[in-house]
């Protein structure tokens, strides 16, 4: 018979009741320091004083009205994330995924509106993830992802990651996009240099091609800037929000510019839920203090701390890991041993981590996590290692 819940997850065996900070406390009592953060989600961590007190305050007044009708906790948030980045507008969506959809179609449709129906083709790259709707498994193009859900949405077309000069061939006259996370999250923490997103900067601007940048786990403060991209001083047409910018509450965006967004007029996309006055309100909160300058400067400083203390830990266990990768508080621990050997032995070690593709084990903390917190989750890392290199040994 098959469970009440449709078992697409292989969930771990573990039941939390109750989250403080980076923290979280399982049913029995066990407290585990969350370096998954949700998958990058809880930016300010599990229960933040001031997103409860964002949230309450709200739901106190206003849940839902719908799209309908004017929503002043969304224009205001609108109107911030504008100021924010290079965005002349934006729309809220409930995930990442369904900012994909949206990406897509604007994307499509702004060619369609100059006159080039026929300019439909999406350049995207081996290795990512955009969600797991038509689009967003059409987009990422791997067979794991694609494998019998009938005909695959077309127009999409994949190159190997940072190879610029198959990108430079690969741009056509019907090429409307290229699509890419400037990290990729579950492609195995994977950072395109600067210079390649310059490089594809260039290579749109050349075309005409529109570029679309998919900053739903790398975004939101998470690698020291508010958005990776601006590390390499570059912006995009069009880009995808999602995971931090609630803080946990379901949000999503697409930030795009004037031009870009043109054809998206009233009637060619909607949202029942998308930017609700509760999700809004959160998100305003977030934004309140993960982008200022400060905040931003200790999430670098602490990713730095952090990495220096995992180059440690990676030098004393050398049978399980081969070396870090990443940006800011976005890192992934390269291994030697299986990355589900690690996380599952973190487990006893009452630590979380994330595995990804190519061997790796992501470590994606809450923005504000704590000096002292960093230093008791590389001592619980190296118990997790410790445990996986015995039973290397004793398998050996």
């Amino acid at each position: 018979m098959i469970p009440s819940i449709l078992p697409t997850y292989n969930r771990a065996p573990l039941s939390f009741v109750k989250g403080e900070g980076s923290w979280l406390i399982e049913a029995d009592g066990r407290r585990f320091l969350d370096l998954g953060a949700g998958i990058a989600v809880n930016a300010l961590g599990h229960a933040n004083p001031r997103l409860v007190e964002a949230l309450t305050e709200q739901a106190q007044q206003l849940w839902h009205v719908s799209n309908l009708y004017r929503i002043p906790q969304q224009q205001a948030l609108a109107d911030r994330l504008v100021n924010l980045t290079f965005a002349d507008t934006a729309f809220f969506t409930n995930s990442g995924t369904e900012s994909c959809e949206l990406a897509v179609k604007m994307a499509r449709k702004y060619w369609y509106e100059q006159g080039d129906a026929e300019r439909v083709e999406i350049i995207a790259f081996h290795g990512s993830f955009h969600g797991r709707s038509a689009a967003g498994i059409a987009a990422a193009g791997s067979e794991k992802m694609t494998k019998g859900f009938g005909p695959i949405l077309g127009g999409f077309t994949h190159l190997d990651w940072g190879d610029m000069d198959a990108l430079r061939a690969a741009v056509t006259d019907r090429t409307a996009a290229v699509l890419i996370e400037p990290i990729q999250g579950e492609g195995g923490i994977r950072p395109l240099p600067d210079q390649d997103l310059k490089a594809l900067r260039e290579i749109c601007d050349a075309t005409g091609a529109l570029l679309i940048f998919d900053e739903v786990q790398c975004g939101v403060g998470r690698t020291g800037r508010l958005f990776a991209h601006e590390w390499a001083g570059v912006t995009p047409d069009i880009m995808m929000v999602a995971k931090g910018i609630g803080g946990g509450f379901p949000l999503g965006a697409v930030l795009a510019t004037e031009a870009a967004a043109a054809g998206m007029v009233a009637g060619t996309h909607g949202s029942t839920y998308g930017g609700n006055p509760l999700g809004c309100a959160v998100a305003l909160a977030v934004l309140e203090e993960v982008a200022t300058p400060d905040f931003l400067d200790a999430v670098n400083r602490k990713a730095g701390a952090l990495r220096q203390k995992l180059e440690g830990l990676i030098d004393a266990h050398p049978e399980v890991f081969t070396g870090v990768r990443g940006s800011g508080l976005m890192l992934g621990l390269t291994c030697k041993a299986p990355a589900a050997d690690v996380v599952k032995a973190g487990y006893d070690a009452e630590i979380l981590t994330v595995p990804a593709a190519d061997n790796v084990v992501r470590l994606l903390p809450p923005l504000n996590i704590t000096d002292a917190e960093i230093a008791e989750a590389v001592a619980r890392l190296d118990r997790a290692a410790t445990a996986v290199a015995a039973s290397v040994e004793k398998g050996a």
